[in-house]
């Protein structure tokens, strides 16, 4: 047992930095914090290269959370400062140091930090891994994940698929699976009507949200010539597309002229705000994941926050997450079983029957329990 508190040090993203992993890293140094022990992020001065980053910009506009330390503090291309953190986190000698690993490229930065940190012989060093492998790969890749798991103690992976991922690099070090939580970070869910309006869209259609960072893996093309094959005039549909196009959004719009449905697609390219998030998920009716590839995603865990049903492609760890006909559908990487899905949701009304079972079923995925899973793993290495 646990029972004093612990010296937790989160290696990571978080404010000013925008994004899910930001949020996640963020929610989890609350639950340490609510629990009685003692969290410090280190965050990045430099996270990427301007030009390696697609997006408009990597930093949010929300306020700092005023509760949590935050540090920024690593440079993540440059050797000299991953050797003064090192240096800076071994001294301090925290009892878990948990790097938050999700691109390779972070795989020398983070991999130098870990190995000075072990050197204080002290310091338990545990990686949430969002990927091993990521979704879109480039040259050094495995090299990279190679050098930074040697030095880590434990992991924790958020799907199977990333689990089974790790057996490639890794295969004798402690690990458990512990899947991604709820990000309860974007307040109540709002009555529809006004979620619409706030959002400035037709209050008397019904909506189907695909939400979230738009990026060819993700399948937009796919939702795309399945919503042209839907008879969404019949029952009042329109698509809602929100998030920034970091793929050429050009190839997308025209996508939509061909198929003949720009009329009925919104797209909102622009990066969501925290403060904004409900009013999307709350005017929406069924949110859509036709993603090509995938390990476990976020925009799964905000749906199940705000009770939303889903549709998912049968890829990485989507249908682990999203139990098939229970809270929405899991269907192959095919339009027409996209089209059948959305058929059979709007025809049938199968709304009420998802969400009643969202409730029930969201209850797996509590921050306590990654906490849990934390310490655990921790008792054992």
């Amino acid at each position: 047992m646990i029972n004093s508190p612990l010296n937790v040090v989160i290696v990571g993203p978080a404010h000013p930095y925008r994004g899910g992993i930001a949020l996640g890293n963020e929610r989890l140094a609350e639950e340490f914090i609510n629990d009685g022990h003692q969290v410090k992020i280190h965050t990045f001065t430099v996270q990427y290269p301007s030009f390696l980053f697609p997006g408009k910009t990597q930093y949010s506009e929300a306020k700092a959370p005023k509760h949590l330390n935050i540090t920024r503090s690593i440079n993540s291309i440059n050797p000299f400062n991953w050797l003064i953190i090192g240096r800076k986190i071994k001294k301090e000698k925290p009892d878990i140091v948990i790097f938050r690993y999700w691109l390779p490229m972070l795989g020398p930065c983070f991999g130098t930090i870990a190995r000075i940190i072990r050197r204080n012989k002290k310091s338990k060093i545990i990686t949430i891994l969002d990927n091993v492998i990521p979704h879109e790969n480039r040259m050094g890749d495995k090299l990279f994940t190679r050098y930074f798991i040697k030095p880590i103690h434990a992991f924790i992976s958020m799907s199977q698929k990333v689990e089974n991922d790790l057996a490639n690099f890794d295969k004798k070090k402690p690990r458990t699976y512990s899947p991604h939580p709820l990000f309860d970070n974007f307040g109540q869910k709002f009555e529809k009507n006004h979620a619409k309006s706030v959002i400035n869209i037709d209050q008397s259609k019904n909506y189907i949200l695909f939400f979230g960072l738009v990026r060819d893996y993700k399948g937009l093309d796919l939702l795309l010539e399945g919503f042209k094959l839907f008879d969404y005039k019949k029952f009042n549909v329109k698509l809602l597309i929100a998030g920034e196009y970091y793929s050429n959004e050009e190839k997308y719009i025209n996508m939509m002229k061909d198929l003949e449905i720009i009329d009925d697609v919104i797209s909102v390219n622009k990066f969501i705000k925290d403060d904004e998030v409900g009013y999307y998920f709350s005017a929406s009716d069924i949110i859509a994941q036709p993603y090509k590839s995938a390990t476990q995603s976020g925009v799964t865990q905000i749906a199940y926050h705000f009770e939303s049903p889903l549709l998912v492609t049968n890829v990485g760890g989507l249908p682990e997450m999203v139990p098939d006909q229970k809270v929405g559908y899991v269907v192959e990487k095919n339009p027409a079983q996209i089209a059948a899905a959305l058929t059979d949701f709007f025809e049938n009304n199968r709304s009420d029957y998802f969400k009643i079972n969202i409730k029930s079923e969201k209850e797996k995925y509590t921050w306590d329990k990654m906490l849990q899973k934390i310490k655990e793993i921790y008792r054992e290495i």
